[in-house]
């Protein structure tokens, strides 16, 4: 129960993917430059990082979200006067890291506001929605603000994967 039935998001939680980081399978990441053609660049990254681990059963689900909170990052993270041409300087960077029956993506920025799913009732309106998407299309997700000397926050999606041997699913025996 929200306040004011608020967001069907409610509770956004602030928080780490539930896995254990050092085991983690595979790892890749990479910085990505303040400008929206950076979006083409994390879904390129993306698909050839996936197709590397095997995993493209979820690639579709993976590229919309990776998508989403790359945009997210670039329209409402960076200062207005971030220039957006040009130099790479890594203030935003997509990371993607396999388990074996997990993937999460993350995309660091360096804003410290919490993500905010904007109220829409209007479906087709262009903006508004990337929250939702990333709800809907992820298995969880959330964020945590970084650590230490780093500026900024973590926003993160996990997604299930089939097991390795080809299994689709766990027998249901309960």
């Amino acid at each position: 129960m929200g306040t004011n039935g608020s967001t069907m998001l409610e509770p956004l939680r602030q928080g780490l993917p539930p896995l254990d980081p050092a085991a983690v399978s595979n790892a890749a990441s990479c910085a990505l430059p303040p400008r929206y053609e950076a979006v083409r660049e994390a879904r390129g990254f993306t698909r050839r990082t996936l197709d590397g681990w095997d995993t493209g059963d979820r690639f579709d689900d993976v590229c919309l979200v990776v998508s989403e909170l790359v945009t997210n990052a670039l329209r409402h993270a960076l200062p207005a006067d971030t220039p957006r041409r040009g130099e790479q300087n890594g203030s935003v960077r997509l990371h993607l890291m396999r388990w074996t029956e997990r993937l999460v993506c993350a995309v660091r920025d360096p804003s410290h506001d919490s993500p905010v799913a904007r109220e829409t009732d209007d479906f087709s309106a262009e903006s508004g929605r990337g929250l939702f998407l990333v709800d809907s299309f992820s298995d969880s997700w959330g964020w945590h603000p970084l650590a230490g000397t780093l500026n900024g926050k973590v926003v993160w999606a996990l997604f299930r994967l089939q097991k390795p041997d080809g299994m689709m699913e766990r027998p249901r025996y309960e």
